[in-house]
């Protein structure tokens, strides 16, 4: 579902003639950073190579980077350390092959530190934004009854709306649901795709 079609039918959920294309894109927004927050799945999973060239001592996070979920130098996994350890270890800046990291704000920092070779990071990134009525991404794909029942727990907030309850108790069981079936994938090896929870003619 585009995001066009989301503003429609979260416009047709919340049924109010007092709704303007700023708020319905705005509780949207909303709604999608609440589930951003919460929703570690295949969908927003992501991969990034640091081609390494000379002596490195950190790499930059990206700018959707949510969380990491792993991080391999040449095919061998880094173990994260603390701060404290990390600056034990630094005490002894030698060049080789990275074993240890940590996050410093928006970088992380490595130990010993590389000089060629390959870094690569596995993590949880945020979903593209959609501003153009025509955009999709994953989780509009995948998800868009999470996405709308997400902004209707902000809309309800906003005109004080007695669904409240009822919106956010949707919101949690499609939530619920789509981590679930990919936490299922993961314990039982199949192929990490998710499939739409609901088609639009259940509602």
């Amino acid at each position: 579902m585009n995001y066009g079609d989301i503003k429609t039918h979260f416009n047709d959920l919340l049924n109010r003639s007092d709704i303007t294309p700023a708020l319905t894109t705005r509780f949207i927004d909303q709604g999608i950073s609440r589930i951003q927050r919460q929703l570690r799945t295949p969908l927003n999973e992501n991969k990034l190579d640091y081609t390494i060239s000379g002596r490195t001592s950190s790499i930059t996070l990206p700018n959707d980077f949510l969380e990491i979920i792993s991080l391999y130098a040449n095919e061998y996994e880094l173990s994260r350390v603390t701060m404290g350890k990390y600056r034990e270890l630094n005490n002894m800046t030698y060049a080789g092959k990275p074993m240890f990291f940590v996050r410093e704000q928006g970088v992380l920092r490595l130990h010993p530190e590389p000089s060629d070779g390959t870094v690569t990071l596995y993590y949880y990134g945020e979903f593209p934004a959609m501003a153009a009525d025509t955009d999709e991404n994953a989780l509009a794909n995948v998800a868009p009854d999470l996405i709308i029942y997400a902004a209707l727990t902000y809309s309800a907030d906003y005109y004080l709306d007695e669904r409240s309850t009822v919106f956010d108790q949707k919101y949690q069981v499609f939530l619920s649901e789509i981590q679930e079936q990919a936490n299922d994938q993961e314990l039982n090896g199949g192929t990490q795709a998710i499939q739409p929870t609901y088609s639009y003619g259940d509602y």
